[in-house]
């Protein structure tokens, strides 16, 4: 059976609903695409930045036996891809939550921040040799501190839809990593990570997600909130 094709679908499987949604009257997500799309682009190309590097170093790399073997320099391009569906999704679910759901709001959300921070930081800096580990935590570490330093802070629902997408998260990074495989789509150097895994999962790519996700939501958000402010300077010069 030619499984070439098998991260492939499985990105497109990841956006497609969303995608199909963000159409609906009810939850018109490509009116925000002008505030979107401009942050992932930003965010993909660092992220490929960074993944091309470690891919190089042997950090992770890719089945042949699952991957198209269309590539952009080291990267297949389903991994490319992956930076665009996986955050879509996410930042999708992210905006029906915040448009549909009222959540109180609580002092929470600071604290988890202050504790992963501490948690994250403290691991990445006893983890140097770890370079999946350290780069990891610190990362978000660092992101974490410039939000709650920032007029912005952490995005509303943030956490919430965080721990939702845990579950599609579980499913596909579960299959890219080898569960109800015969091999791993994307493999691992433990010698670079803490070797703890959530099945086939290792323990830093629930981080890494956080990250990605983290990256997305919040440049959305800043980038939605400075183009309210310009419209309403606008319309009060008009006045």
């Amino acid at each position: 059976m030619n499984m070439k094709y098998t991260y492939l679908l499985i990105d497109l499987l990841c956006i497609l609903v969303p995608l199909l949604a963000s159409f609906h009257r009810l939850s018109p997500f490509y009116k925000e695409w002008k505030y979107y799309l401009p942050v992932n682009i930003v965010v993909t190309a660092f992220f490929l930045v960074w993944d091309a590097i470690f891919t190089d170093m042997g950090i992770w790399g890719f089945n042949e036996s699952y991957i198209t073997g269309i590539k952009l320099y080291n990267l297949p391009i389903e991994e490319v891809l992956f930076f665009i569906c996986i955050p879509y999704a996410c930042t999708y679910t992210y905006y029906v939550i915040t448009t549909h759901i009222k959540i109180k709001q609580t002092v929470t959300p600071l604290y988890i921040s202050r504790v992963l921070i501490l948690v994250l930081t403290t691991m990445a800096l006893l983890n140097t040799d770890r370079l999946y580990t350290s780069v990891t935590f610190l990362l978000l570490s660092l992101l974490l501190i410039v939000l709650l330093i920032s007029k912005t802070g952490i995005p509303r629902s943030f956490y919430t839809t965080y721990m939702l997408m845990l579950i599609p998260f579980f499913i596909s990074n579960g299959l890219l990593t080898g569960s109800w495989l015969d091999e791993p789509i994307v493999w691992y150097n433990d010698n670079y990570n803490l070797g703890i895994r959530m099945g086939t999962i290792p323990f830093e790519d629930s981080f890494y997600a956080m990250l990605m996700l983290l990256m997305n939501i919040s440049g959305y958000e800043w980038l939605k909130s400075k183009a309210e402010l310009f419209e309403l300077r606008k319309l009060k010069t008009a006045e």
